[in-house]
């Protein structure tokens, strides 16, 4: 397959040289002079957005704000066009002008970015979701999930809607925490104190600022709600540690019920279901925490999350 990717930042530049090293016919665009000379080492490059036409696919891999610039690049593409922005309802805004457009985000990434964090390996075992919407070609849709699955993610259907709610509370709400614990310890003796407890939740606070204003503008309505659940959480967390001088019980149930939450993450795959090439079966399978690992003619092969017996 001719794939362009416009973008080679780590997600576009990992898109580039991880269907690059399977076989397919790979030309990247970057606005960066840098960038290009680095990726031009793996992979055909161009200075000329419009020389991206030339290709059955069209990866926009830009940042969300630039989304705008790349649909109006490829004005009058007649190929399959799909994104990897971590706001699908945004992005499918950006290119309603483009029929084939089928939105797409892979949840794999860094804290660090550019092309030179970039891998081909970054998507192998990942889950990357690919939307499907009443007006999305189904060809469209299983031709961009055989190519996903082929270099190794597992492709999970979701409307963009659904994406949106659940980016919101496991990513986007995540770097804006991330951020306020930063915030919350910034003297000399707790920095200095600082180890695996801090490390591990403020990894992401360490992400580009461009990237996190684009969660936050491009999801705004759903990271806002997710906000809310939050400060609802920690409100009952604060009064039961305002309680916890007479009785400990409170708080020690509420940790307790995220403690047996998180330790059930990730799901544990499920034995191998076939799931029919039909919208409302794929989304059903999606929303159940579905993964497809491969996609066939008719049908596609996928793993739900195993149901743990309670007797």
């Amino acid at each position: 397959m001719r794939v362009a990717v416009a973008g080679l930042g780590l997600i576009g530049g990992s898109v580039a040289l991880a269907l690059a090293e399977a076989g397919h016919d790979v030309i990247g665009h970057d606005p960066d002079p840098a960038t290009r000379e680095s990726a031009a080492a793996h992979f055909p490059v161009t200075a000329d957005p419009a020389a991206l036409r030339e290709s059955d696919l069209a990866v926009a891999a830009a940042p969300f704000r630039h989304l705008d610039a790349v649909a109006r690049d490829l004005g009058g593409y007649t190929g399959l066009v799909t994104d990897v922005a971590s706001v699908k309802a945004a992005a499918a805004r950006a290119f309603a002008a483009h029929p084939r457009f089928v939105g797409g985000h892979p949840m794999a990434g860094k804290e660090t970015a550019g092309f030179a964090s970039a891998e081909a390996g970054l998507f192998r075992g990942r889950p990357w979701v690919l939307c499907l919407e009443a007006d999305t070609d189904l060809g469209d849709w299983a031709a961009l999930a055989r190519l996903w699955t082929s270099i190794g993610a597992h492709v999970v259907p979701a409307t963009a809607a659904d994406h949106d709610r659940s980016a919101a509370r496991i990513s986007h709400v995540e770097h804006l925490v991330a951020a306020a614990l930063v915030r919350v310890a910034d003297d000399p003796l707790s920095r200095s104190l600082a180890a695996g407890s801090f490390r591990d939740g403020t990894r992401v606070a360490a992400s580009p600022t461009a990237l996190v204003a684009g969660m936050a503008e491009g999801n705004r309505d759903e990271l806002l709600s997710a906000l809310a659940d939050l400060g609802g959480e920690l409100e009952l967390a604060r009064g039961h540690v305002a309680a916890s001088t007479d009785r400990a019980k409170p708080i020690s149930e509420w940790f307790d019920r995220a403690r047996e939450r998180r330790s059930s993450w990730p799901p544990e795959p499920g034995e191998t279901v076939e799931v029919q090439l039909e919208r409302g079966a794929l989304l059903a399978f999606g929303r159940a925490g579905g993964r497809l690992e491969t996609v066939e003619s008719e049908v596609a092969v996928g793993r739900l999350p195993r149901v743990k017996s309670t007797s």
